[in-house]
């Protein structure tokens, strides 16, 4: 469900969807690029990347940067070590093992579980576990929509490495995927 709250009006719509987000480096897309020159002042850079409001990458659970795909890789035989098959495979064992874990809830996924109830309720993990979390929140490199949104993804990755809880691995790998490479 979608609701949209404008000047004092509120508009709820039925929704279901994935948001994915692409942006280049920079305006030319060559920053950071080997081999290839980057033409744009720095002040254009820190311009060009503000362009999505915070709020907006508030609200982002995986920010990356990836690298171009090299033509040897492109054109290479190389065949995948996880195929479409395989993910297919972990997923479904990934969100069976969440609707498990919340069968006693109202959720079945970690994407619909309260931010609240990650942090107080009966599955709050250890202080130990989160500390890297708090100290992000503490030092203001996370929100709280932030810290919730990593606990959500590191959950999932429990999920999909089997284990019934995330440890300090999940959430590091999680704060990783939330913040990407330093821009």
């Amino acid at each position: 469900m979608i609701a949209v709250h404008r000047a004092g009006f509120t508009a709820t719509f039925p929704a279901k969807f994935q948001l994915v987000l692409a942006m280049n480096p920079c305006p030319c897309g060559n920053h950071g690029v080997r081999g290839a020159e980057c033409v744009c002042p720095p002040m254009a850079i820190r311009r060009y990347a503000t362009r999505l409001s915070g709020p907006l990458r508030d609200r982002i659970d995986i920010d990356l940067q990836v690298t171009r795909v090299a033509a040897s890789l492109a054109m290479g035989d190389a065949s995948a070590e996880l195929t479409t098959e395989r993910a297919r495979d972990r997923v479904a064992d990934a969100r069976a093992r969440a609707a498990s874990r919340w069968r006693s809830t109202r959720w079945r996924r970690n994407a619909d579980v309260p931010g609240t109830w990650l942090r107080q309720g009966a599955l709050r993990l250890p202080a130990s576990t989160r500390s890297p979390l708090d100290r992000a929140l503490e030092r203001g490199a996370l929100t709280l929509r932030g810290y919730d949104r990593v606990l959500r993804v590191a959950w999932t990755m429990a999920d999909l490495a089997a284990l019934d809880r995330p440890g300090t691995d999940e959430i590091g790998r999680a704060l990783h995927l939330r913040r990407g490479l330093p821009r």
